[in-house]
């Protein structure tokens, strides 16, 4: 997977089939021309154990689309063919894998163009076979790190392939309106570990929170607060004669959030 260098990611989430399946493509593109370098293709689920309840909503309204594994899987497919160049991420849970396939999974990831894969309900104590088989099919396995033991932030962070994801707070995902006083302490102690760029999700829904954690990462992922701008243009987005332009606020939204990271850096 082939990362921007010299600058700060900015690695946008949204759901597969949210609202549909044609609208997911159309949303990738947007994000893509605001600036994302990585996006990450969230596949919905009936159980997502690290969500909230946006995110909840957004996979509810997917599954009700009829989106699946493989279905999520081939639209990097339709999306390569519409434009979107950056690399994508599938991100799942661990039961849907399961149930396709470990191998077959991954042969269908790599089929269709995906550059990487994060599952966030697989601890990292049993993901050896898994790492083997993302090695074997050239897609790295994304690897959380939360604020725990260092014995553990050091075990994840040095075995951690494409970029490193450091959970912002212990919970589920969401908007929150302030971070963590120690993240900052959380972020440095992973780098001093990590050998990818180290990246923090998880509640961070404003430019100026992106602002804030410019200069302690490498980059930062917002999921909740698109899905969020999402789920507000629902209506819009669904009418031919306002999806256009419902496509473009969208874009102008991931735009501002992508800013502060496009600003100097005072400690790069």
């Amino acid at each position: 997977m082939r990362l921007p260098v010299n600058r700060s990611l900015f690695i946008p989430f949204i759901v597969a089939g949210d609202p549909s399946a044609d609208l997911t493509v159309d949303l990738a593109l947007a994000l893509q021309d605001a600036g994302a370098d990585v996006l990450e293709l969230g596949v919905p689920y009936s159980d997502p154990l690290a969500d909230g309840p946006t995110i909840q909503r957004a996979a509810a309204r997917a599954l009700a689309g009829q989106m699946t594994l493989p279905k999520a899987i081939q639209l990097v497919a339709d999306m390569r063919k519409k434009g979107v160049k950056i690399p994508i991420i599938i991100f799942t849970y661990y039961n849907p894998v399961l149930q396709l396939g470990e191998e077959s999974f991954f042969a269908l990831a790599q089929e269709n163009g995906a550059d990487g894969v994060l599952i966030p309900d697989l601890p990292f104590e049993e993901s050896g076979p898994l790492l083997e088989l993302s090695e074997r099919f050239g897609l790295p396995l994304i690897s959380l790190v939360a604020p725990t033991s260092k014995q553990r932030i050091e075990q994840i962070a040095s075995a951690a392939q494409g970029f490193l994801y450091c959970v912002s707070s212990l919970g589920v995902t969401g908007v929150r309106e302030t971070l963590p006083e120690s993240l900052g302490h959380f972020l440095g102690e992973v780098k001093r570990h990590s050998r990818v760029p180290v990246v923090v999700g998880f509640g961070i829904s404003t430019p100026e929170q992106v602002a804030m954690l410019k200069d302690a990462c490498d980059g930062v992922v917002v999921g909740s607060a698109l899905v969020q701008k999402i789920e507000q243009l629902l209506e819009r987005l669904q009418t031919s004669e306002e999806k256009n332009a419902a496509i473009a606020e969208f874009a102008s939204y991931a735009r501002s959030l992508a800013a502060p990271l496009r600003e100097p850096c005072s400690s790069r």
